[in-house]
């Protein structure tokens, strides 16, 4: 009895527990997946992404109405320039994704996750390895409950695993639908 005492405990905590936290953060569209298009350009290097976002993981809700959500973001680009050398590369990314949600509606961002690209050229810019670090930051705005625009500065770099590694940077306008 004593050996099943803990897991009951458990048991009836959990109960209470998970209805109590879904109550404090209700469902609602921003709350689901999300697919989203970036379209991006930075010194003649132009960049199209396509990346799913989930549901959040993991939210906290502040007393003064503010929220922060953690998301994971996964997603596929084609890079292009007209510069001599080689003109695109594809990239693959996986972003753990946090947002602060200053209102209902405005948010900024932050990320830091992983991100492979097939080549490690591109215009004649070499960037030495295919593994590649990328570091985002951004703000939106929530148009509709499931439809958001934003702006996201994002900057992939080896972190000197190997030398030169002068990274790649990238002004992107984001357009997010939730379904």
């Amino acid at each position: 009895m004593k050996k099943m005492l803990p897991a009951v405990m458990l048991a009836i905590m959990s109960a209470v527990a998970i209805p109590a936290l879904a109550q404090t953060a209700p469902a609602s569209a921003i709350d689901n997946s999300a697919w989203s298009l970036q379209l991006g350009h930075y010194d003649d290097i132009s960049r199209f992404t396509l990346n799913y976002e989930t549901a959040p993981v993991w939210q906290t809700r502040f007393s003064n109405g503010t929220r922060i959500t953690l998301s994971g973001e996964f997603g596929g680009s084609y890079w292009h320039t007209s510069r001599a050398g080689r003109s695109s590369l594809f990239q693959l990314s996986a972003i753990p994704l946090f947002r602060y949600w200053a209102t209902d509606r405005f948010y900024i961002e932050a990320g830091i996750g992983a991100t492979v690209f097939d080549k490690h050229d591109i215009g004649g810019k070499e960037i030495s390895t295919n593994f590649h670090f990328g570091d985002h930051l951004g703000a939106g705005y929530r148009i509709t409950n499931d439809i958001m625009i934003g702006y996201r500065y994002s900057h992939f770099s080896n972190a000197g695993i190997k030398r030169p590694n002068p990274g790649l940077d990238m002004h992107q306008i984001v357009l997010n639908k939730r379904f």
